[in-house]
């Protein structure tokens, strides 16, 4: 009986020996991408020139100004989401940022697998309610709070319904996607589209890409004076000049 009862302690030990070597191998995978995300890449101004940031009520009280004297270049302001939410900050978001002087101004919208697209694209339109924007109206598709075990097919009908009815109302079209997103949505679907894309590498699509990006969100763990919450970074591919030059390129 002894025996027996030393071979089980010897199991227990290397069970326990072997599971903390897996947590602790974990907790440095996880200590790791938590730097990569958290921790913004340095991107050359000179490379890099335009930066943007996308805001919602997440970000709480904006003081515009403070963007506006920091020299942000464009600002995409959340405004839907689904069929019925409404961002509660849009409207005063937008007029605030008109008065700080900040130009370029965008909505996007968190598009929502299981809900009809055109509903969403209505619910968009509703928001907007006229207002002007300089950059192409944003949909953003990712798999973050939306079901996880939707066919693709029928999200991309859905989605495609939305830029049908967005279209047919005169408005020019951005998608916003992660990695996963690409490869799931966009690849070898919705390549004439610009595209926005979230990323924490450099290059922040793989060299097989089948399109190219318009702008890049490289961090969500951005600060900046105007606000007391983190804020996601964005730049654009390009110069300011070739930044000056897409902006009128946007048809609306």
């Amino acid at each position: 009986m002894s025996a027996r009862g030393n071979s089980k302690s010897g199991i227990n030990v290397a069970t326990i020996v072997i599971l903390s070597v897996f947590l602790a191998v974990g907790m440095v995978m996880l200590l790791v991408r938590l730097r990569r995300e958290i921790t913004p890449l340095e991107l050359s101004r000179e490379e890099y020139p335009v930066t943007g940031l996308d805001l919602s009520a997440h970000n709480g009280d904006i003081d515009f100004s403070l963007l506006a004297a920091d020299s942000i270049d464009f600002v995409v302001l959340k405004a839907t989401e689904g069929a019925t939410f409404k961002d509660p900050k849009f409207h005063h978001n937008y007029l605030a940022a008109r008065k700080a002087g900040i130009r370029n101004i965008g909505a996007y919208h968190f598009f929502k697998f299981g809900t009809d697209g055109k509903m969403q694209g209505i619910n968009l339109l509703n928001s907007l309610g006229g207002k002007t924007l300089e950059l192409p109206l944003v949909i953003d598709l990712e798999e973050w709070t939306n079901p996880k075990n939707m066919h693709t097919d029928s999200i991309v009908v859905r989605l495609q319904d939305m830029i049908d009815y967005l279209e047919s109302n005169g408005h020019a079209v951005m998608l916003y996607t992660n990695k996963d997103g690409y490869e799931r949505f966009v690849r070898d679907r919705f390549t004439d589209y610009p595209l926005w894309i979230c990323s924490f590498t450099k290059p922040p699509l793989p060299e097989d890409a089948d399109t190219d990006w318009s702008l890049w969100q490289y961090s969500h763990w951005g600060w900046v004076s105007a606000t007391d919450t983190s804020v996601d970074l964005n730049t654009f591919n390009g110069s300011r000049e070739q930044w000056r030059q897409w902006l009128r390129s946007v048809d609306f």
